[in-house]
């Protein structure tokens, strides 16, 4: 590892020169910015991961099932395992996507689950992003960086190669596909993660596609190629469902393509993610993983949730406001760190003023008791110090549902946050999976 330390500098400035980048809007501007990277690798025992890979699955595939389910028969509503008015009122269902049979009937073909690490060796889930999870791109590119600055490092510690998620991609990808090239579409290279949508789609040998090089015709989706037209069979879209299709969703929108749905619901084209998934990621709708679980697999969750308490049932709203400086409270339709309030911060006004907000919108928020996360150690300024820092697992379902052996470390750069978020300023590191 100390190897690969001292040539941090040199595989961010390639980083740098590769456009390994994210963009984020602040005042209605978008700055373009590093995403720094930290060359002391998060370390995870052969062990540890047949455990997690065991549990994520699981989770994956009863969330799979969820969806299915809440877009069609609506059984775990009817057998009241989960409250209907809850289903409805999350942002995240789209009543435009009722009926419709995905390919494979599968909606998460790329699952980016977060979890973190208590200081008792307990893992936690604290999200599941089952609508467009970035992320997989920069440990992919960082750990081929590192194999051209340090190749001893590979050499002499028993890793397990995490080069395989383009083919395991490709694999979804063709798993679904109706027939016709495959396509990765972006909005623009002012995207926050445009440098993954290209990256990705020369991983998998798809297509990189703007909404304008898409159009629909006869419920068929093609790609304006040089020569003539290529019908597309799977795309893999990295715009926001509101946006995708402007005649079924938001009119305004200028980066969908019309027509999209039509071809989507008739079964001539896979959408990965699939519209609508928003439902199954709500931080709300998280707190019923377990019993979905439980529900659909018939067996007990592997995974552990956060200790959740939901502002919408009275008993939980009450216990929150009692103990309201040991929580952590969340707005259920925010990402991306936002919306994450700790009770402890606030000072009396403003603990006043959000006590009421919960009271009069308890369907918005939960809460979540404060898990003090393991820090990990990071290189700053030339010295070793600890930060808090996270995993995003990634969760792929094509024919068989696949965890890829690596994964998205994220840390926070300030000593006193636990938001280790890229648009909150933090770093990432490179997550290796020991090998037996």
């Amino acid at each position: 590892m100390q190897s690969l330390v001292k040539y941090t500098d040199n595989i961010n400035k390639l980083l740098a020169r590769f456009g390994v980048k994210f963009g984020i809007y602040k005042n209605n501007t978008f700055h373009e910015q590093l995403f720094p990277f930290d060359a002391i690798p998060r370390v995870i025992t052969a062990e540890e991961f047949d455990s997690l890979e065991k549990g994520l699955i699981q989770r994956v595939n009863a969330l799979n099932m969820f969806l299915y389910d809440i877009y069609h028969e609506k059984r775990i509503i009817k057998d009241k395992v989960i409250p209907e008015e809850f289903v409805f009122s999350s942002s995240g269902y789209l009543p435009q996507c009722m009926g419709i049979a995905p390919s494979r009937n599968i909606y998460s073909h790329i699952s980016g689950i977060d979890l973190v690490q208590a200081k008792d060796k307990t893992w936690y889930i604290l999200e599941d992003n089952l609508r467009i999870p970035s992320g997989a791109s920069y440990p992919l590119i960082a750990r081929k960086l590192c194999r051209i600055a340090s190749p001893e490092t590979y050499a002499n510690n028993a890793i397990v190669d995490n080069r395989n998620y383009g083919t395991m991609l490709t694999k979804v990808m063709n798993h679904v596909n109706t027939g016709g090239i495959s396509v990765i579409l972006t909005p623009g290279r002012f995207n926050a993660a445009f440098f993954e949508h290209a990256y990705l789609a020369e991983q998998t040998h798809s297509v990189l596609a703007m909404p304008n090089d898409l159009y629909v015709e006869n419920n068929q989706v093609y790609y304006r190629a040089m020569d003539k037209p290529q019908r597309v069979g799977v795309i893999y879209r990295r715009i926001s469902d509101e946006y995708l299709d402007p005649l079924t969703f938001l009119p305004e929108s200028v980066i969908g393509v019309p027509n999209l749905m039509n071809a989507y619901r008739a079964g001539n084209v896979a959408i990965m993610n699939a519209p609508g998934n928003g439902v199954a990621d709500d931080k709300g709708l998280y707190y019923f993983v377990p019993a979905m679980v439980k529900y659909y697999l018939g067996e007990d969750s592997i995974t552990n949730n956060a200790p959740t308490y939901l502002m919408f049932y009275d008993k939980d709203r009450e216990y929150a406001l009692a103990n309201f400086d040991k929580l952590v409270f969340k707005d259920v339709s925010e990402a991306g760190g936002y919306g994450v309030v700790f009770g402890r911060d606030m000072d009396s006004k403003q603990k006043e003023e959000f006590k009421a907000l919960i009271k009069k919108e308890a369907r918005r928020f939960i809460a979540q008791e404060i898990i003090d996360f393991i820090d990990l150690p990071i290189m700053d300024n030339g010295q070793e110090v600890l930060r808090k820092a996270d995993l995003r697992a990634f969760v792929l379902s094509g024919e068989t549902t696949k965890v890829w052996p690596s994964g998205l470390t994220r840390f926070s750069r300030n000593p006193d946050s636990f938001i280790v978020n890229s648009s909150q300023g933090g770093g990432f590191k490179d997550t290796w999976v020991l090998s037996r």
